[in-house]
């Protein structure tokens, strides 16, 4: 009778971990595999991986600032002129009409340096009823260099600037997003094989309980034994039964918050066990607070993106600073005239060059008030000063961050040093407790009690260890050093990973 109510509870224990009827076989996956799989599909992953990408290409836009611009027309013109009477003279003045093809082309720009640039050509032919047909053109460049504002940085270069920014914030952001997905695996994985062993406590817990029953029903029925042991016995083993579904439920639990970082297909996944292949153990580590510092304050990734608002601020200041000074701009043309009765007499000119013209000057415009300008740098300052005061609260942030955290990694160690010791006493004193329990020293209540202690000093070594486990894991996080710790290489840099 024993071995087959063992037998049930440990299928419906089963059944209840699997929340289905058919399950398919397990899956053996260890912790390297299961962060493979998770930053292959891991659906917070896939869309922080596109973040750098979009910026990349907005970078790129702005370089379109840079890009010439080609223009060109055509125009014919048609201009009747009624005739008339010269008040000085006896000729009358005669009606006429003139009729003009012109067409113009040009390229624009501006140059990465500043330097604004204009080629133009354009060329007319123009009849007229009194006057001989008449061809003429210009073909030329006309430059013009800012000096002091738009000298150094303009908008153009500003934005692209901040793009370039921008890129490598995101690229920090997808960085904190791995690392943020590896530890909730690692989180998750432990977790996991956490909650099958603490079922496994369980049964084990249940399968006491169940032949202490046997044991004090079969004294209960020689006489030797009162009902009331036996009603105690029977309420240990239906809490028992109780922890175990509960157990249960939460290994399911935890397959599914595994499943659902794992992959971007859930139902695919749904009919599948998933059976770590790793265990929990502890393996003491040597704590560094100062080297834990020092990866904090080159590695994190929010700091990082700290350190970039701050320099973007600065590039802005920059830019804030010289719009405070006045436009001057040197100027210059240069290009070839022509002219003729037909378009080639143009062009033949214009491949001559006989017929050059030129200039050359500088130009200011000075704002009066520049009240604009003058606050725009203000504020400017102000922001900059701002950013710097976020940006030492995330470093202080930091440094209390990491050292929680080896605190409480090397409280997490000594903790499964005690409770390791704890379950030895605990084995220890059930087994002391049943021997004199048989021969009659001791009563059911304090084996039952001597049980439960075992069962919870069990419980409490194995939370320890996957609690080391994961303390482990989130001090490489406030480090964060998560990436390189578990020997993940992910390039960011084009932003693709």
């Amino acid at each position: 009778m024993k071995k087959i109510i063992a037998v049930f509870i440990f299928a419906a224990a089963l059944s209840a971990a699997r929340a289905q009827t058919n399950a398919t076989p397990a899956r053996v996956l260890s912790l390297t595999e299961c962060l493979t799989e998770a930053l292959k599909h891991n659906f917070d992953v896939q869309v922080s991986r596109y973040d750098p990408q979009i910026n990349l290409y907005q970078l790129y836009a702005n370089y379109g600032g840079w890009d010439p611009a080609f223009t060109v027309s055509g125009q014919h013109n048609y201009n009747s002129i009624p005739g008339g009477f010269n008040q000085y003279s006896t000729n009358a003045i005669p009606s006429r009409t003139t009729e003009a093809d012109s067409f113009n082309a040009g390229i624009n720009g501006t140059l990465p340096e500043g330097l604004q640039y204009n080629i133009t050509g354009n060329i007319a032919d123009t009849t007229s009823s009194t006057d001989p047909e008449n061809t003429g053109g210009q073909i030329g460049i006309q430059l013009t260099q800012p000096l002091l504002k738009n000298f150094w940085i303009d908008n153009t270069r500003l934005q692209i600037s901040i793009a370039k920014n921008t890129l490598k914030q995101s690229q920090q952001g997808l960085r904190a997003q791995l690392i943020s997905t590896v530890v909730a695996i690692e989180t998750a994985y432990y977790e996991l094989i956490y909650s099958q062993e603490y079922l496994k406590v369980q049964q084990e817990a249940l399968q006491l309980a169940q032949t202490q029953l046997d044991q004090d029903k079969q004294r209960m029925q020689i006489g030797t034994l009162a009902q009331l042991s036996v009603q105690l016995d029977e309420s240990q083993v239906a809490k028992n039964k109780a922890a175990v579904i509960s157990a249960a439920y939460t290994v399911a639990s935890n397959q599914n918050t595994l499943k659902n970082l794992l992959t971007d297909n859930y139902k695919s996944w749904h009919d599948t066990d998933i059976t770590p292949s790793e265990s929990l153990t502890a393996t003491r580590q040597l704590f560094d607070l100062q080297d834990s510092w020092s990866k904090g304050m080159t590695e994190r990734p929010d700091l990082l993106q700290a350190q970039l608002t701050l320099e973007q601020q600065g590039i802005q200041l920059k830019f804030y600073r010289n719009q405070l000074y006045p436009e001057l701009d040197l100027t210059g043309s240069y290009g070839y005239n022509g002219s003729g009765q037909e378009y080639s007499d143009v062009f033949r000119q214009y491949a001559d060059q006989n017929s050059p013209f030129w200039s050359y000057g500088a130009q200011m415009s000075i704002p009066l008030s520049n009240v604009a300008a003058r606050n725009n740098v203000k504020a400017g300052k102000v922001t900059e000063q701002q950013d710097l005061l976020k940006l030492k609260q995330i470093e202080q942030n930091i440094l209390v961050q990491i050292d929680d955290a080896v605190k409480k990694a090397q409280s997490a160690w000594e903790s499964v040093q005690a409770t390791k010791e704890a379950r030895i006493y605990a084995e220890a004193a059930l087994d002391a407790e049943q021997k004199t329990y048989a021969v009659g020293k001791a009563t059911t209540f304090e084996v039952l009690q001597a049980q439960n202690t075992l069962t919870s000093a069990r419980s409490d070594e194995i939370r320890s260890l996957a609690d080391y486990a994961e303390a482990l894991s989130a001090l490489a996080q406030q480090e964060g050093s998560t990436l390189q710790r578990r020997g993940l290489d992910i390039e960011v840099n084009d932003g693709k990973t």
